[in-house]
């Protein structure tokens, strides 16, 4: 199996005219995509990255973004994709596990990394991400690429039930086989024409720029989610597929533009992160009658890949999370002990496959407590419908989605407990109308204070990304635990 790099190289001989990346009025062919990843592979070689050594890129969306990535892979390094939203503290953390030789910023994360760096031992050099990649516009393109299929290419940053950021370790075997799931259960061709909404920090990012440079695809960027934009690109580009939450396709919807707008290229509609209400699943078909909209629920532990269901199956249950695992992955649902759950009862979804991850980076322990006897263990609970469907009933990890964002509770749960005037936090989530779900903390103070919820927001935004700031505060005068001290969060739900 080749290397993504080298796929970009072939790319670059196979199909040298045809459009590789759009940004904005930006534009390049796969033949000068090819050149200039080459290019910045040259440039970090000049800047000491060798073979398996960390690059982090901190940035939205662009075209350089994709460059240094690119650049990066055919210079044998470890693309470390950090998130641009992101506090200070939480980059810190995440550059001082990752270790790199490099860290690259755009405009409007480099006083957050400038910020984490400083509380460094040893921080790496850190660049402007716009001038790394035209600095590297005057070299001569480095020659080949320079690793094999089994080297690290990604590690990218989750949270587990400690709260604590686990870097998912994926090589260039694991990511082209997450990408080629991706491309056989889509239906993806040869050329398509995909648009990004997903961060290119976020799995899902990672996972279909694998996969456009696979079909030798375009794709296409936009800086960040705004629904009139968003259509406009659509229809100038010709996007043929893309993926968003059900948020995106809410909002997309209610856009006056739409009507405006020739979407006729558009054959692939995929969502995730949440399930899509049945009344949006009908006004998509019936507004794009010939869509192949498409369900996903991955892990990015597992690729990442996971469940999906196809559009029959989401007509007929569209409260459900997926049907059958993805091409080249299999699942299973057990109980405590590993047996495999029957039609009704709920387990923990485990997969096994080629893109399962390699571990945690640094983290031996809980690679072992994850990754047992060739399954991944996702820690979710999911019930298995007698049809075969699947329904999400809880998370092990507590895990809440918001807007398409990860928020675990734990790491809430520290920056709540933080303040001075909390004894005692749990955080849960509360359904929300446009978001999926929305972050509560539920706060038990010291004796005499007074908290809302403003002060507590206003402690936690320094801290913690903005989406994972509590949009609610309840305060009780306990916060229910069982005997051996654990939050007993059921209890809490729907207070």
């Amino acid at each position: 199996m080749p290397t993504l790099g080298g796929l970009v190289l072939q790319n670059g001989r196979r199909v040298p005219d045809r459009e590789a990346l759009v940004d904005g009025e930006k534009r390049w062919s796969w033949g000068r995509l090819a050149q200039d990843a080459s290019r910045m592979a040259a440039l970090l070689r000049a800047e000491g990255v060798a073979r398996g050594d960390r690059v982090a890129i901190v940035a939205a969306n662009s075209s350089s973004y994709v460059i240094a990535e690119l650049g990066t892979l055919l210079a044998g390094g470890v693309v470390v994709p950090v998130n641009a939203r992101l506090a200070s503290p939480e980059v810190a953390y995440v550059l001082g596990d990752s270790a790199p030789r490099v860290v690259a910023s755009d405009a409007g994360c480099r006083a957050v990394v400038d910020q984490a760096l400083s509380g460094l031992a040893d921080p790496p050099a850190h660049f402007d991400l716009v001038e790394l990649v035209a600095g590297a516009a005057g070299l001569e393109p480095a020659v080949g690429d320079e690793c094999e299929e089994h080297d690290d290419a990604f590690i990218t940053y989750t949270s587990g039930t400690t709260g604590r950021p686990k870097g998912v370790l994926i090589d260039h075997h694991r990511a082209i086989w997450a990408a080629l799931s991706q491309i056989v259960s889509l239906g993806m061709r040869d050329g398509e024409r995909y648009l990004h909404l997903s961060p290119l920090y976020h799995s899902g990012g990672v996972v279909f720029l694998n996969a456009v440079t696979v079909v030798g695809g375009t794709s296409v960027l936009v800086p960040g989610f705004d629904p009139v934009p968003v259509l406009r690109t659509m229809a100038r580009e010709r996007v043929s597929a893309f993926l968003g939450v059900p948020t995106m396709y809410q909002q997309l919807l209610r856009a006056p533009e739409i009507d405006d707008c020739d979407l006729s290229a558009l054959r692939i509609a995929v969502f995730g992160a949440a399930t899509m209400p049945a009344g949006t699943i009908r006004e998509l078909l019936d507004r794009f009658p010939g869509l192949a909209l498409t369900q996903l629920c991955g892990q990015t532990e597992a690729g990442p890949t996971g469940l999906f269901s196809t559009l029959d199956q989401l007509r007929d249950r569209p409260d459900s999370t997926g049907h059958q695992s993805q091409p080249f992955l299999e699942h299973r649902v057990v109980d405590a002990s590993d047996e495999v759950i029957g039609a009704g009862g709920v387990g923990e979804l485990n997969f096994r496959g080629e893109a399962v991850m390699k571990g945690y980076w640094n983290a031996p322990e809980a690679t072992a407590e994850t990754l047992r006897d060739g399954w991944l263990r996702t820690g979710d609970l999911f019930r298995v419908d007698p049809d075969g469907a699947f329904v999400l009933v809880d998370r092990l990890k507590d895990l809440i989605i918001t807007g398409g964002q990860n928020v675990y509770s734990a790491e809430v749960e520290q920056a709540v407990l933080s303040h001075p005037d909390v004894v005692d936090c749990a955080v849960i989530s509360e359904p929300h109308e446009e978001y999926g779900e929305t972050v509560v903390a539920v706060v038990t103070l010291r004796v005499g204070a007074g908290l809302d919820i403003e002060g507590l927001r206003s402690h936690c935004t320094p801290l913690l990304a903005r989406y994972k700031v509590p949009r609610r505060l309840v305060v009780r005068d306990d916060i229910p635990r069982n005997a051996g001290g654990k939050l007993q969060k059921h209890l809490l739900r729907g207070s």
